[in-house]
């Protein structure tokens, strides 16, 4: 339960750091990517607005030429004179209508070949993009009155530096997150450390009393007897004895739940389909006087690793809760199935549907749902404590569904190697 309680501790506080993590740098490299694109932009329009072709080109342009781009209207949006532009690699084609390449500015030194970089205008014009990015070139197309003008800036130096600084990021963010979880582990036991120590002391507390009680309880009832024998028939003689064994079926049950919780059981191969339908038997006659019919639907040759009285007294437990909590003249079913090295075991009555906040809290110690009952019917809520118990000692689970008028305890056990 408690390393159970430990992980989720941990899983949560990782998860919270994960989220920030990731969020705070995906909200640093959104916003700087899309701040360097801004910028880039802004810098190949003021490039593309300040392009001029040679005078011998210009001269071969006829001034009433249709444009099919029409004319964007394009600003300047960045300081030419600033350092950044100065030290921006532009690369431009100069292409006419008929898609005839007028210039290329491709200055060395230089890692794009001019004839890749027609090819490269070529597709754009072709593609009808504005904008956009090819390999690690930011372009730009635009109408310069009378020819295609796709300009071209170089971020190469820039996008290593941003994958560089994105790994170190990863690789140190990562190291920080393994410090985190250790962090975290110790956190966590410091956290449940005292919880479990309480809860330590409270299955102590229930074995000793269980212990203390069994004596005087002992005793008395030896006493009640002897009286009974010179008194004959007594009122308060008969209080005492009834009072009494409602005291020792307690202490009982105490006895039993300390010895599930505390003692490790010795283990060995059962035959679990024959161990239920030999404990389901004596319960025939317990559902026929109470009106119910008890019926059975068990696979043979089911085995498990398991200590026998456990598991028998875990399957009498399952059919006793079933039987007293049936609505008269119900039927209540018991099936073993095995489905991938699972034995699954499953008990089910017709019965009031148990709500959803209660379904967990059952299996505590002493948790009635009914709290006006205190133990008349000789049950205190142990009863599925006890069960529980014993499915943790086998590594199941234990849970119960409410569907349709029914009411099903379900058991799911790892099944043993075949011999």
């Amino acid at each position: 339960m408690f390393k159970k309680s430990r992980k989720k501790i941990v899983a949560a506080i990782m998860s919270i750091l994960i989220l920030l993590w990731a969020g705070t740098l995906g909200v640093i490299y959104a916003s700087s990517y899309f701040e360097m694109k801004k910028q880039n932009e802004q810098m190949l329009r003021s490039y593309a607005q300040m392009y001029t072709l040679p005078q011998s080109f210009e001269q071969m342009m006829p001034p009433d030429r249709p444009r099919p781009d029409g004319n964007p209207g394009f600003k300047p949006g960045f300081d030419p004179e600033s350092p950044k532009f100065q030290l921006s690699t532009f690369y431009s084609v100069a292409v006419s209508y008929k898609g005839e390449i007028l210039e290329i500015k491709n200055d060395s030194p230089t890692v794009y070949a001019s004839d890749d970089l027609a090819q490269m205008a070529k597709d754009i014009i072709k593609d009808g993009k504005s904008t956009g990015t090819k390999d690690n070139l930011t372009f730009l197309k635009t109408d310069k009155n009378g020819y295609v003008l796709v300009a071209f800036m170089d971020n190469t130096v820039v996008n290593e530096n941003a994958r560089s600084l994105f790994r170190y990021t990863l690789i140190f963010g990562g190291v920080a997150l393994v410090l985190f979880f250790f962090l975290s582990v110790f956190l966590a036991r410091k956290i449940v450390a005292p919880l479990e120590e309480s809860y330590q002391k409270q299955r102590q507390f229930i074995s000793d009393a269980g212990h203390e009680l069994k004596t005087p309880v002992s005793v008395v009832n030896a006493n009640a007897e002897l009286l009974s024998r010179e008194l004959g028939d007594n009122q308060w003689l008969q209080n005492i004895q009834y009072e009494n064994e409602r005291m020792g079926l307690l202490v009982g049950q105490l006895l039993d739940l300390a010895r599930t919780e505390n003692v490790t059981p010795q283990m060995g191969y059962i035959d679990f389909s024959r161990l239920v339908a030999g404990e389901m038997l004596p319960f025939e006659s317990v559902a026929f006087e109470k009106g119910l019919v008890l019926n059975s639907n068990i696979t043979n040759g089911i085995a498990v690793e398991g200590n026998s009285t456990q598991l028998k007294q875990l399957v009498s437990i399952l059919l006793d809760n079933a039987i007293r909590h049936s609505k008269p003249d119900g039927e209540v079913r018991l099936t073993l199935t095995k489905d991938h090295g699972i034995a699954e075991i499953s008990v089910i009555n017709k019965g009031d549907e148990i709500p959803a906040e209660h379904r967990e809290r059952i299996f505590e110690r002493f948790y009635r749902m009914d709290t006006a009952r205190n133990g008349e019917d000789q049950h205190y809520g142990l009863g599925l404590a006890i069960a529980k118990a014993i499915v943790d000692a086998h590594h199941g689970h234990i849970g119960v569904h409410c569907y349709d008028g029914l009411v099903e305890f379900r058991v799911c056990l790892p099944t043993a190697r075949e011999k």
